[in-house]
């Protein structure tokens, strides 16, 4: 049974094309501009001031609704409780999906169309490439071919992170990853103070993990969750996205010293194409069909994008 077959007699799901989603924005204003958009795209992502009408226009709607219904909850359970002290929690949004497929770029736009929101909200964004182990510690337990694997990211620190803000505890500190140097950054830390949304970006923050027989609880990330979003796409389409972006990153961050990567930008372009290809059918493509994939029917929305990155298909889960 595939849940997200519009006529599936028992899915979970509501299916909408991009247009009817287009539709549910009503009178949402558009508060970003072609610039800001452009900039906060990431490399190889044609998202445009289009595509944020069509798509994102009515996730900023749609969760606006959502935070409003938490924080009615909210004061309904201080009132039960009869307490008057406790602090808010924040609200968090997690976004997962595959290497390559635009979890940064909807990461970063939805930011800045809820931090634009009438109520001015404070909106932080936080991506999991900090709790990835150190390259020194992966590669002593052997698992540098296997980084962005579960396994691969120390998920004790992800969790004392993600209670400590659901706590809405000040300062609790995140550590801070270098695409450049490909590596976590020694004492780097970035600190987020009480935010009202927090945005938690990351392939595997859908991932389960086998339950105990005992009973005793076992958390997952997404339990922090109070709404999660899936971006999704054809295999064969990230595969070409995860291709081309390595190839322009080869001619432009791979050129820098310090990178990582920068043994590839002298490789002809034939040769770099084929270290891509095989860090996708090895690394990537693998990571995807064994867990990544198979947290999609957790997320509340499915994003499913099409040819150039646009957004074909929207997936809504029924309440």
């Amino acid at each position: 049974m595939d849940q997200l077959v519009p006529t599936e007699r028992y899915s979970p799901y509501r299916i909408f094309t991009a247009e009817r989603w287009a539709q549910f924005r009503h009178d949402t204003p558009l508060t970003l501009t072609e610039d800001e958009v452009r900039r906060l795209r990431s490399l190889n992502d044609p998202v445009d001031l289009e595509e944020v009408r069509r798509i994102y226009l009515s996730m900023s709607r749609l969760l606006s609704a959502h935070v409003e219904a938490m924080q009615l909850l909210f004061r309904q359970r201080q009132v039960f409780f009869d307490a008057n002290d406790a602090v808010k929690a924040p609200f968090i949004i997690g976004i997962a999906g595959s290497v390559a497929v635009g979890k940064s770029t909807t990461a970063r736009v939805l930011k800045e169309l809820l931090a634009r929101w009438p109520s001015s909200p404070k909106v932080d964004l936080v991506t999991t490439d900090g709790f990835l182990y150190p390259n020194a510690i992966l590669r002593q337990e052997g698992l540098m071919d296997r980084k962005g694997f579960p396994d691969s990211y120390d998920v004790g620190a992800i969790l004392r992170f993600l209670s400590g803000i659901k706590a809405s505890l000040p300062n609790v500190r995140a550590p801070v990853y270098s695409h450049l140097t490909y590596d976590v950054v020694p004492g780097d830390f970035v600190t987020i103070d009480r935010p009202d949304i927090l945005i938690f970006e990351g392939i595997n923050v859908l991932q389960t993990r086998d339950l105990p027989q005992d009973g005793k609880a076992v958390p997952f990330v997404s339990d922090f969750f109070d709404f999660s979003i899936y971006i999704d796409a054809p295999e064969d389409l990230v595969h070409d996205w995860y291709v081309e972006r390595f190839m322009r990153l080869r001619d432009t961050a791979f050129r820098d010293p310090k990178s990582f990567f920068h043994r590839y930008s002298k490789l002809a372009p034939s040769a770099a194409k084929a270290i891509a290809e095989q860090l996708w059918h090895n690394i990537n493509l693998k990571n995807l069909r064994e867990n990544i994939l198979p947290t999609r029917p957790r997320a509340d929305l499915i994003l499913r994008k099409g040819t150039n990155h646009l957004v074909e298909e929207v997936a809504l889960r029924k309440l």
